[in-house]
């Protein structure tokens, strides 16, 4: 019999099954079979955090199936991820695969490799090991901590502060960074400042540029020049001035290449050059490694992504720095192999850094063979790599101190020559802002020499003002989390994730800004939970937890002091009151919700009332501002950060609705409202007298802020479908309106979906054209019907091609191409196989089952009424505990709720979570 690998994705089992041949069978675990379930008592602190693990029907079905292949094995290989989730699996797996009583007489062994290819997956199966029990205890600690966390918190949240989806322990500290920010932001005043500078031109006539830097004998400090008034002073003195070269100071700089990329620079850079995301650049990076169709062959391109090391092994360089002598000149290697190591705060360089697996294959001869995002990651990533193996770069610095014959008013011009580009001539590191300042090597001064006089063409005073600190990136953010030691680098995609998905931030020209709701859950966890979102005690967390990881540390005894403070920390809260919550945000936030006015009166005053305060409150659906006079003053509003004229569009009736306007014709209110299935507008109110009328009512669209939504836009809302007008060919009738699955454009019987990007109130002909003509492509119309003259077509289906005709339809047979089929034939096909069209749901023909299955059950019911009358007495007293143990049920479903809320968060292992 063979023996079995089980790895984590199919993709690479394939692979690795070519690589060792018929002697193994190579299974895939599809990420973690089995993890905590999303519920109360899932981790027992009490019982010396003992976890209990719930596998889901695919976990299952994979273990099932290893351990089928394992019957007559000698050897099951544990060939997961090399990291501590990987690690984690192959517990797991061996766990369940113990439980089963599959594992006698099989030895169970460990490999890892760091690229998926022939001689690394050769080697790893010929140097096994054991598990290594300190990096699961440590993926234990961190999985049980994350669950406490989120599982004690976050019903805290839902408590106290009604509208908060969650809490986490790196999400709330990553939303804390974002939102203190935003108030660093908030808070900044700008202040003014001058620059004076003068065009000026060599003997030879060569222009260049140079900046007062000293008036009346003194260095000027950037806030010197102050006022225009001082501005235009410095500009005089300087026209006034016959200016020379004075000095000319030279000196060589060297520029050394970047390492090659860990986890955290890979996300960083890709963000800054690539626009990517974290979660796509991972995502990309595990398709670059798990491998890429070569001609057949599967093959890895990159070594595993997950990783904090800079290192590479050696082969690797020795190949790096021979393709830079034969591909890009001797010149560039260095004279030594460059020795690379990580400056981050709890580094493991347990593996290699992220670098191409053969580096012959370059980025253009693999270009064919790999997708946009694909081909664009695994460029940067060739180039990091090899650039981090070359000669560094040699520039002259060039300044240029420029004067009068008084030396009075000095100037000064900057600029650089690169005199050998070394690694540049491969790579450059992106930045996060580069409108800030021109790179050195583009600034250029023509040749002057000392005393050269020179000409002035023009002098210019420049107005400036300070900016404020800027808004974080992904790729500053991740920067920034790593600096501190917040987290770890393979979880940074999913928790920034997470914190879109909460509606806690929002990512503009691609910097987050905070929303109201995640400010008002960083603002409350501050205010009684400031040392679990701090960020020195996050940090040194993650020490304890690597130097449980390490052997240095016991997992159960970092949890139980954790634990201890947190849930007294917890059990403080319990006797809080919404007014103590209140206090505190409005104390925290106050200065945001309510800015200071222009005409120095006061933000709080209520002028609907004219005598109340507004202040923060909190309803149903989340927080809101209203009116201390409340009830008798029902003014309230939503949450904003800047002043919002009262009554434009600020209103809302009560909590979870605003009101937008009246109707035009009628005089219904058009509000907005919060349903169980998502934002909606709706035009006026039930009518009591009427209980089956309803209210016109029109779902927001994905991308349509339920804050933001003007009058305007709910009444096309409202008037859906509208119509966009004829089509050019047919002259049918072309409308737009919203359905179950989105936008869409409506041709007669033919739908045509829009894409998000499209504003269903505003889109023109030509685009529902081109849409519905994506539709149109697997349809064909033969022909008016003889009797009702209802166009007859063929559409392509799930299961065939078929002819319709309105609400029939017939398969066509077997092997019939839809392009040859004539009207008549289709009309005799409806005639003899004709169907009605199902609806969807499978409601066809329902209402005359439902119609039979009442009468049935109406003529038993009616049969049983003498039997149930005579026991009447013997089932009230068999009632009376059934109603208590329904109420018993009832507030137990109460209580679990929120924890089931999660669920969908917890599935099994795909990605790698924090």
């Amino acid at each position: 019999m063979t023996d079995v690998v089980v790895v984590e994705s199919p993709a690479k089992a394939k692979t690795i099954n070519k690589y060792l041949g018929d002697g193994y069978t190579v299974l895939a675990s599809f990420g973690h079979v089995r993890d905590l379930p999303p519920k109360d008592g899932s981790v027992l602190p009490d019982e010396g955090f003992a976890m209990s693990w719930q596998s889901d029907e695919r976990g299952m079905k994979q273990v099932s199936a290893i351990a089928k292949a394992l019957k007559g094995a000698r050897h099951l290989y544990l060939a997961t991820d090399p990291d501590r989730e990987g690690e984690a699996i192959s517990w797991h797996v061996r766990a369940m695969l113990v439980e089963r009583k599959a594992l006698k007489g099989v030895d169970v062994q460990r490999v890892t490799f760091n690229e998926i290819t022939k001689s690394a997956i050769l080697h790893a199966m010929a140097h096994p090991r054991d598990l290594d029990f300190p990096l699961i205890e440590a993926y234990l600690a961190r999985r049980a901590l994350d669950y406490l966390v989120g599982f004690t918190l976050s019903p805290v949240l839902w408590r106290k502060l009604p509208g908060s989806r969650s809490a986490g322990r790196v999400q709330s500290v990553a939303l804390r960074l974002i939102c203190e920010r935003e108030a660093e932001i908030e808070v900044f005043k700008p202040r003014e400042y001058w620059s004076v500078t003068a065009a000026l031109l060599t003997l030879q006539g060569a222009p260049f540029t140079a900046r007062l830097t000293h008036l009346n004998g003194n260095k000027l400090d950037q806030f010197d020049l102050a006022n225009a008034e001082q501005a235009e002073a410095a500009r005089r003195a300087v026209e006034a001035e016959a200016l020379a070269v004075r000095s000319i100071e030279r000196r060589k700089v060297r520029r050394n290449p970047q390492p090659p990329f860990t986890t955290s620079t890979l996300q960083q850079e890709a963000s800054r050059k690539l626009g990517m995301s974290a979660q796509t650049t991972m995502r990309t990076a595990q398709q670059l490694y798990e491998g890429i169709d070569l001609g057949g062959e599967t093959v890895g391109l990159i070594t595993y992504m997950r990783t904090d090391g800079v290192t590479m092994a050696q082969e690797a360089v020795q190949a790096i720095r021979t393709h830079i002598g034969q591909r890009i000149g001797a010149a560039y290697v260095p004279d030594k192999p460059r020795v690379y190591t990580s400056k981050a705060k709890n580094a493991q360089e347990a593996h290699e850094a992220v670098r191409p697996t053969d580096i012959s294959r370059t980025p253009d001869e693999m270009a064919g063979h790999l997708n946009h995002d694909q081909r664009r990651l695994y460029e940067l990533i060739w180039k990091r790599a090899v650039a981090s193996q070359m000669e560094s770069a040699s520039l002259d610095q060039v300044a240029v101190d420029i004067a009068g014959p008084s030396n009075q008013t000095v100037l000064r011009a900057n600029g650089s020559i690169i005199t050998f580009d070394g690694f540049l001539k491969l790579y450059r590191e992106g930045r996060d802002d580069t409108d800030k300042a021109a790179d050195d090597e583009s600034r250029m001064l023509p040749p002057m020499s000392e005393k050269d006089p020179l000409t002035r063409e023009n002098v210019e005073a420049e107005q400036h003002f300070t900016q404020p600190p800027p808004r974080y990136s992904e790729a500053s953010l991740v920067k920034k989390m790593e600096e501190l030691g917040i987290g770890r680098p393979s979880t940074y995609a999913s928790v920034l994730s997470v914190l879109q998905d909460r509606n806690y931030v929002r990512l503009e020209s691609r910097r987050f800004i905070p929303e109201a709701r995640g400010r008002l859950v960083t603002a409350f966890l501050v205010s009684f939970f400031e040392r679990y979102v701090d960020t020195g005690f996050t940090a040194s967390l993650e020490e304890l937890l690597d130097d449980i990881s390490g052997g240095r540390a016991q997992w159960k005894e970092v949890l139980a002091s954790f634990w201890r403070d947190f849930s007294h920390a917890v059990a403080d809260t319990k006797e809080l009151t919404i007014t103590d919550v209140l206090n505190a945000l409005d104390k925290d936030l106050g200065p945001f919700f309510f800015p200071p006015r222009e005409d120095g009166s006061d933000p709080r005053h209520c002028t609907s009332c004219g005598t109340g305060r507004l202040g923060l409150k909190l309803g149903r659906y989340g927080a809101f501002i209203g009116c201390s006079n409340y009830p008798e003053c029902q003014y309230t509003r939503r949450l904003v950060s800047d002043s919002v004229e009262e009554g434009e569009g600020a209103a809302t009736l009560k909590d979870g609705m605003r009101l937008l306007g009246q109707h035009p014709d009628t005089g219904e209110d058009i509000t907005v409202r919060q349903g169980p299935y998502g934002l909606y507008v709706q035009q006026g109110e039930p009518d009591p007298a009427d209980k089956k009328a309803r209210p016109r009512r029109a779902s927001l669209p994905k991308g349509m802020n339920g804050e933001t939504i003007t009058l305007e836009q709910a009444l096309g809302l409202l008037s859906l479908p509208r119509l966009v007008g004829v089509h050019p060919e047919t002259g049918e009738p072309i409308e737009a309106g919203l359905g179950r699955f989105g936008p869409y454009v409506k041709m007669g019987a033919v739908y045509g979906s829009l894409d998000k990007d499209d504003d269903v109130l505003t889109v023109g002909l030509n685009r529902a054209v081109d849409a519905l003509a994506k539709k149109l492509a697997s349809i064909r119309t033969l022909g008016s019907h003889p009797k009702d003259a209802e166009p007859v077509m063929v559409r392509k289906g799930r299961f065939g091609p078929y002819v319709q005709h309105g609400q029939t339809v017939a398969t066509l047979p077997r092997g019939t191409d839809m392009d040859t089929v004539t009207l008549d034939e289709a009309v005799a096909l409806l005639v003899e196989k004709g169907k009605p069209l199902k609806a969807k749901g499978g409601k066809a023909g329902a209402k005359k089952a439902t119609t039979k299955k009442t009468a049935t059950k109406t003529a038993a019911s009616k049969t049983t009424a003498t039997k149930a009358s005579a026991t009447k007495s013997t089932t009230k007293k068999a009632a009376a505990p059934k109603k208590a143990t329904a109420a018993k049920s009832a507030d137990a479903a109460e209580v679990t709720a929120p924890a089931k809320a999660p669920r969908k968060a917890a599935a099994p292992r795909k990605k790698k979570t924090d």
